[in-house]
């Protein structure tokens, strides 16, 4: 039943094109395969092989797609785990129709998706796990002070699990500058990604 109507959704928005529906992990991985997708949405709990086992055979086809996870509220451990794991982000199952559209379109553009409402869950789990990126808060102040205040508003914002062209849209520039942005902090901070950023502004406090 949630299948079909995660399909039903897709397949009336514009610009996205439903190729494949699998029942578990190994069939995802199989039809991946088969069909080349830009982004998968994956189901963290699948029988045969879960979405978890599925996310390392689906990086490795070349070109890998996105990966996105569906979780529920308070399956942080697992969506950490996703995330180290390489998924592109994880949206809640009770998201609505718009936010799961957003989501995808999100994803095939490179960009994070990061569920507003279980992220500063996740973000605290990953905070009180050690986190090495962000381990040493002198280390984390350091790497912060390497951008430029537009660069640390950007920043704040990845850490409230904002997408690309929310953060547009809150600033009043054009996507490409906000992706421009972005990648300048990847790159000052050392951090591998979006995840790994916004770990950073929770750590310096510039996102609570």
């Amino acid at each position: 039943m949630i299948r079909h109507g995660v399909r039903l959704i897709l397949r009336h928005a514009d610009g996205i094109d439903v190729v494949a529906e699998a029942a578990d992990g190994r069939q995802a991985v199989e039809l991946a395969a088969a069909h080349r997708p830009d982004v998968v949405l994956l189901d963290i709990r699948m029988p045969v092989c879960d979405g978890l086992a599925a996310i390392a055979p689906l990086l490795a086809l070349d070109p890998a797609p996105r990966v996105v996870m569906l979780t529920t509220f308070g399956d942080e451990a697992n969506v950490v785990r996703a995330l180290r794991e390489g998924a592109a982000g994880f949206l809640l199952k009770d998201e609505g129709p718009q936010e799961l559209i957003s989501a995808v379109r999100s994803a095939a553009a490179g960009d994070a998706v990061l569920s507003p409402g279980v992220t500063g869950a996740v973000i605290s789990r990953m905070l009180h796990g050690g986190e090495p990126a962000v381990a040493d808060r002198a280390l984390a102040d350091e790497r912060v002070g390497r951008l430029t205040v537009r660069e640390r508003e950007v920043l704040a914002m990845l850490g409230e699990g904002l997408s690309n062209q929310d953060i547009a849209g809150r600033l009043g520039i054009g996507i490409g500058t906000v992706k421009t942005h972005v990648g300048a902090i990847l790159d000052k901070t050392g951090s591998a990604s979006r995840v790994q950023a916004a770990l950073l502004a929770h750590r310096t406090g510039l996102a609570s």
